[in-house]
This record gives C-alpha cells, sequence and structure tokens, in this order.
C-alpha cells in the first residue's frame, strides 16, 4: 500500500454516501493518483461496541468458524485483517462468479489519523443525522479501500463529455421454491420477499409509502417489464436508487432513504437530464428508463446475478438447520416443531459436515448478490469515440448512441454468525405481512394500503407517467 493520505488531503475527498458499515467519499481534487477514485472508510459505531480504541488492523479476520466454511479459498483464510478478508472475498470468490468485467475489488491504501479526524469533521453536516448519531468514521483503522468512481467515466478519455449514472439495488430477483419452506409460510412462494419486507418497513416507520418497485420485474428479461421496474424505482427511490449527472446526486438519497418523487423532484429531475438526452420537454425521464433496460439487457448482468442468488436453493428455513450443523448445537428451531413437523428437515440434519458447509457458504455468497447495488454509467457517443472499448447502446427516440459501462458494488461478505439473524428476520417479515395482508386480498386492498402511507399528488403522478 504505497499511497498514503494525510491531513492536508482531507479537503480533497467529498462526501459521496454511507451504509451500514462504510462511508464513501468521491475525489475533488487535482492528484493524477486520485482523479476518478472513490474511497470506502471504514465506521465505528458510537456505542462503542466494536472499536473502544482497539486498532481495527488487529481485529480478527475470520472466526474459527468461517475459516473451516471458507477453506477452500486460501487467500481469504491466510489473511489475519479483517478488512482485507472484504476485499479478498470480492477479488476471489464475487469476481470470478460474476465475471472480471463487471467487478472492482478496490486496493488499500494507508490513511492517516489525522485524515480520518479532518473527514469526520468535514461531511458531518452532509450526512444523514440519524447515520451521524450511530456511527462515525473510525479513527482507529488506518487504511481505507481506494476504487474507480463508477459513476464517472476513466480520466484520460480524449474528451470531456457529460456522463449520466444510475444505482440499482435489485434485491432478490427470484421467489424461493425450496420445499423446507414451512406450510404456514407458503406465501413465501408467491410474494417477493422485497414486497413483504416493504410492509415491516412501513410498520416500523422506516419508510413513508410502500414501493412500487418490483424486482421480479427488473429480472423478467422483457424490456417492457425491466422498464416498468425502472420506472417503479423512479417514483419510490428509497435506498434502491440513485442517480448521478457527472458525479453528483441528482436523485435519490445519500447514506439512507430518499424521498418519494413528487411532482417537484420528478421536474427538477427531467430538466437535469438535459444536459446528456437530447430530446423534447418531458421526455428525457421516459428515455433514460428505456436506456438503462437497453443496457441491462445488453449487458447480462441481471442474468449473472440471479445464477449467484439462486446459489440459495433451499430458503433459509432449510440453511438454519445445516448452520446447527456446522456449529455442532442442538438446533433450536426443531425443538420448537412438533415430531412430524421436525421429519421435513431430518435430511439436512443427516447430511455430512461438508455437504452442510456447501450449503450455509453458497447461502452467504447469495445473501452478497442479494444485497449488492449495479451501477450503470452513460455518455453520449461521438465518432471520434469509435477506437474505444465500451459497450454501447442506440435510442432510436434521440437519434443518439450511447456508450455504457455496467459494475456491480457493494459485494460485502456476509459472516456466518449473521444466519440466526437472517432466520429472525425472516420470521417477523412473514408474520408482519401476514398479519398485515390476508392472502386473498384483492388489488383495490394493496392500492388503498398505498393510498393510506403518503401517495403522490396527482400531479406527481401524472408528471411522472408523462416521463
Amino acid at each position: 500500500m504505497p499511497l498514503t493520505l494525510k491531513g492536508e488531503d482531507a479537503a480533497d475527498w467529498v462526501y459521496r454516501g454511507e451504509g451500514a458499515v462504510n462511508l464513501v467519499l468521491a475525489y475533488a481534487g487535482s492528484s493524477p493518483s486520485f482523479i476518478g477514485k472513490v474511497i470506502r472508510l471504514r465506521k465505528a459505531p458510537k456505542n462503542g461496541l466494536e472499536s473502544n480504541g482497539v486498532s481495527v488492523r488487529n481485529s480478527i479476520a475470520l472466526t474459527p468458524q468461517e475459516r473451516i466454511l471458507w477453506k477452500n479459498v486460501d487467500q481469504l483464510i491466510s489473511s489475519s485483517d479483517k478488512e482485507i478478508v472484504g476485499q479478498l472475498y470480492v477479488e476471489h470468490v464475487m469476481k470470478p462468479l460474476l465475471g472480471s468485467n463487471y467487478v472492482d475489488a478496490g486496493m488499500h491504501i494507508l490513511v492517516t489519523r489525522e485524515f480520518l479526524e479532518l473527514v469526520e469533521k468535514n461531511v458531518t453536516g452532509q450526512r444523514p443525522v440519524w447515520r451521524v448519531d450511530a456511527a462515525r468514521v473510525d479513527t482507529q483503522c488506518d487504511f481505507g479501500l481506494l476504487m474507480s468512481d463508477h459513476s464517472l467515466f476513466a480520466h484520460g478519455s480524449p474528451r470531456p463529455s457529460p456522463c449520466i449514472s444510475v444505482e440499482i439495488k435489485p434485491k432478490c430477483g427470484f421467489l424461493p421454491f425450496s420445499r423446507f419452506i414451512s406450510e404456514g409460510n407458503a406465501i413465501k412462494r408467491r410474494i417477493t420477499r422485497f414486497e413483504m419486507h416493504q410492509i415491516l418497513k412501513l410498520h416500523h416507520g422506516e419508510i413513508s409509502r410502500l414501493s412500487e418497485y418490483n424486482p421480479l420485474d427488473l429480472f423478467s428479461g422483457s424490456k417492457e417489464r425491466i422498464q416498468k421496474a425502472i420506472k417503479g424505482l423512479l417514483i419510490t427511490p428509497q435506498n434502491n436508487f440513485r442517480v448521478f449527472l457527472n458525479g453528483s446526486l441528482i436523485l435519490g438519497g445519500l447514506g439512507g432513504v430518499a424521498k418519494n418523487t413528487d411532482e417537484c423532484i420528478a421536474k427538477k429531475f427531467e430538466d437535469e437530464l438535459k444536459s446528456v438526452i437530447e430530446v423534447g420537454d418531458g421526455l428525457c425521464t421516459e428515455n433514460l428508463r428505456t436506456l438503462v433496460a437497453e443496457a441491462l439487457q445488453k449487458s447480462g448482468v441481471l442474468d449473472k446475478l440471479l445464477e449467484v442468488q439462486k446459489l440459495d436453493s433451499i430458503d433459509i428455513e432449510g440453511v438454519i438447520h445445516a448452520y446447527y450443523n456446522i456449529t455442532s448445537e442442538q438446533c433450536i428451531v426443531c425443538k420448537e416443531l412438533s415430531e412430524e413437523q421436525a421429519k421435513i428437515y431430518a435430511s439436512l440434519h443427516s447430511a455430512s459436515f461438508d455437504e452442510s458447509l456447501r450449503i450455509v457458504k453458497d447461502y452467504l455468497i447469495a445473501a452478497t448478490a442479494k444485497d449488492c447495488s449495479l451501477m450503470l454509467c452513460f455518455r453520449p457517443r461521438n465518432e471520434e469515440d469509435s477506437g474505444l472499448v465500451y459497450n454501447n447502446v442506440y435510442l432510436d427516440s434521440t437519434k443518439q448512441a450511447f456508450d455504457f459501462k455496467v459494475y456491480f458494488i457493494d459485494l460485502d461478505l456476509k459472516r456466518s454468525s449473521k444466519v440466526r439473524d437472517y432466520y429472525e428476520l425472516d420470521k417477523k417479515i412473514v408474520s408482519r405481512y401476514r398479519h398485515n395482508i390476508k392472502l386473498d386480498r384483492g388489488r383495490n386492498e394493496v392500492t388503498g394500503l398505498k393510498a393510506c402511507n403518503g401517495p403522490l399528488p396527482a400531479t406527481g403522478i401524472a408528471l411522472v407517467e408523462q416521463m
């Protein structure tokens, strides 16, 4: 890690967003080493449960159980650092599965404590309040993960050009078909996890209305249904959709759930797109939907992602039993079942240790694929760009060709200790959904529920419909 960021460099890095674990900054300075880059910095909870003044570099990379789980990936089990293990996981597990052309594992660089303290001071005012209250920049961690900024095209292209980038968190793109799903939870085979989770989030006040987005549309392979999915994301972006113009956010939220798209937001967004998409008033957003759908189909990245997601072939209701096999603990799930119910899972508990490891490992890889994001970046193509290697799509309505690139981001390693948490969350999601929505509800009941929880004004809906 030859590069080091010091205190004097902090002013050149601007807030881009954050998740539960990392803060993301984009470079706004003039150093050739960092132009076109973003850096991910680790966060520490303010309750002090993780850091307590101990350097993250000294924390255990993998638990003994995880070292057995990933025993076939030498690079992971040979690392003694938690953060470096995360990068190695992307490089040696996710990249081969999703394709080297679509995954950027990044590189670690050193950062000084002064740099981190100044970054914390500089970005606090731009972060969502609830994120600030929950965590701060971890000043004990002496490195960050440097990556290309996939909301921009590479610095050094023969011409400056406006570009627009779309970040999508697709979520799970299929309905589970496992025979281990209990009779009481059979609704999971008909209703997407995303839709059911929306009800729980609404109940907890995490969102103000139900999303218009359906992951099954996005993964359908149908251009019309993909556009329908993108339209739903445009109306209710939540934390599943963001759009950048030349690296600056123009739709969606930074580090939290975005506002629903009302008439004012929709009009401002439409105006911003005019610098890239050359079409009449009110049609830029519609053409952006077409552009995204064309690029997703041409690249085939959703097919790759879905294949990895389907490594979860027996659902968490089956995986939890394999998990208890490898922990050598008594299965608390079976303890709560009748003798007749427990027979369904007997085959899992009689599986070999290696088979149980495979089930849990495949589930965790699938969990990464269900929680990652896609970044699509577009720019108008000119004749002088003919020698460049980017894919391109053509918009008939505007007579424009666009270069585009696609990358998977946020391919985080899921810890094996979280399997029990995933099982408990699954129970809560299904229970809340069944409590709120009757199985035989009609379309009008769903519409009514959405209307009761903050729908768009009629004018806002009309504007988005026209786009």
